[in-house]
């Protein structure tokens, strides 16, 4: 069986740093040694991680990798490639594919594909309608990680406003429910108010006015309050808002929650101040707001109220981003970079690496009972990333990876940079480069 020994790493894991050799041996982390006091075989590869962090690979549970159907944006080759360069060693898909991922059929439909083309582990959520409340109930539990649910404008039929409907969604407890939580009365009202006064081609920067605050919190607490009454285990996806804060209960053992916040890696890094260099580039559903909601959200993670940071990784075409603001789509391409950027707000003294890894890969791990994965442990899968905290690197068209090209942090430097991402014992990446190997598996739950 091939061992793999890291040697001399700085350990960055549930909530503590120390020093330590860790030795891989197949697919699992064999052991955890002091420096030097590892009992690997004769033939064991040695990667020499002198100066450079360890940490778990990270779990990203919101990805759009548009396969099938969009493929002309993105792929779950493309993308998971552009993950692993980031240090992510697993993801969970978002269902508005072509077609959507509403029945069991094309959701194994879905797990097929990424069996054959995907570098890092995966799964993928159930879309929920009005009507397909059979192919919930019959959802695997252990290989679904929860069911999505678009309570704002969404694509096709996914747009769920149906009281009767939505309890009994919510009532069905054998998954997660997760919920994009925007009001769409609101919205339409909004939009038709702005259209009215500016025409199509209206500035960007009134997309958090059109998406408003106000429409956030009026479907986010809707949610919760249903959550409550129905008994649900409730994700809420993508806060952006210091109200949203607020519904949510401080503390960092996310396994005694009910309602799961997760804050997205753009709420953290961007404010309404840029978009007027960005634009439409930094168009997502919900918006990008004020700095005071960039601190809130900051503060929430310190405190523990949002529980996990993911990304909602969302590639268009530079040609489709280039469209007038109503014709423009939300959402942008960013797994590749979700790591640095939460390690350059560690630079800042925003955040600190022990918390950066118990949101990034901790708590997805217990929030969704994966087995075996989002800690470094004996027996557990060897996903690991290694990361050289002091080696400034800057974004630009060369090291992107995404399929579509760009990205809007293109020109921005970090100070830290992924080395090496290892998935279930295998090199996926080294020294900053794409091995071309693959061990990727499905993600277990053990619920």
């Amino acid at each position: 069986m091939n061992q793999i020994l890291i040697r001399n790493a700085i350990l960055i894991n549930e909530d503590k740093k120390t020093n330590a050799d860790i030795l891989i041996s197949g697919e699992t982390i064999a052991g955890i040694y002091p420096p030097g006091q590892s009992d690997a075989g004769r033939d064991v590869q040695v990667i020499d991680a002198t100066g450079l962090w360890l940490l778990p690979g990270i779990i990203d549970d919101h990805v759009h990798f548009r396969e099938p159907g969009l493929t002309h944006k993105a792929d779950i080759a493309s993308e998971s490639a552009a993950a692993a360069a980031g240090g992510v060693t697993s993801f969970m898909e978002m269902p508005n594919t072509v077609p959507q991922t509403v029945s069991l059929n094309e959701w194994d439909n879905k797990n097929k594909l990424a069996a054959e083309k995907s570098v890092i582990n995966y799964s993928f959520y159930i879309g929920a309608t009005d009507s397909n409340a059979g192919e919930l109930a019959m959802a695997d539990t252990a290989r679904v990680p929860g069911f999505k649910l678009f309570l704002g404008a969404s694509t096709g039929n996914m747009l769920i406003d149906n009281e009767e409907s939505l309890d009994r969604i919510f009532s069905m407890k054998n998954l997660p429910v997760a919920c994009h939580c925007e009001d769409e009365q609101i919205i339409r009202r909004n939009m038709e108010a702005y259209r009215e006064e500016y025409g199509d081609d209206i500035d960007p920067s009134f997309h958090p006015l059109i998406r408003s605050r106000e429409a956030c919190y009026a479907s986010s607490s809707s949610a919760v309050a249903r959550a409550q009454r129905c008994g649900t285990k409730l994700h809420l996806l993508h806060l952006s808002t210091a109200e949203e804060t607020g519904l949510l209960t401080p503390g960092h053992d996310p396994s005694v929650k009910h309602i799961i916040g997760e804050v997205c890696v753009h709420h953290l890094w961007f404010d309404d101040s840029s978009y007027a260099e960005k634009g439409n580039l930094i168009k997502w559903n919900p918006p990008i707001r004020k700095a005071s909601d960039r601190e809130a959200l900051v503060r929430a993670v310190n405190d523990g109220r949002l529980d996990i940071i993911a990304t909602d990784h969302a590639p268009h075409t530079l040609a489709e981003k280039s469209e007038p603001y109503f014709r423009a789509p939300s959402g942008a391409p960013i797994v590749q970079h979700s790591l640095v950027m939460m390690l350059e707000l560690c630079h800042r003294g925003l955040l600190t690496p022990e918390l950066v890894v118990r949101k990034m890969c901790h708590n997805p791990a217990t929030v969704f009972s994966i087995s075996k994965r989002g800690y470094i442990r004996p027996g557990y899968k060897a996903d690991l990333v290694l990361v050289d905290p002091a080696s400034p690197w800057t974004v630009s068209k060369d090291n992107i990876l995404y399929k579509c090209g760009w990205s809007p942090l293109e020109g921005t430097t970090f100070r830290s940079r992924v080395i090496t991402t290892i998935v279930n014992g295998t090199p996926v990446l080294q020294q900053g480069v794409l091995t071309g190997r693959r061990s990727a598996e499905m993600l277990i739950f053990e619920r």
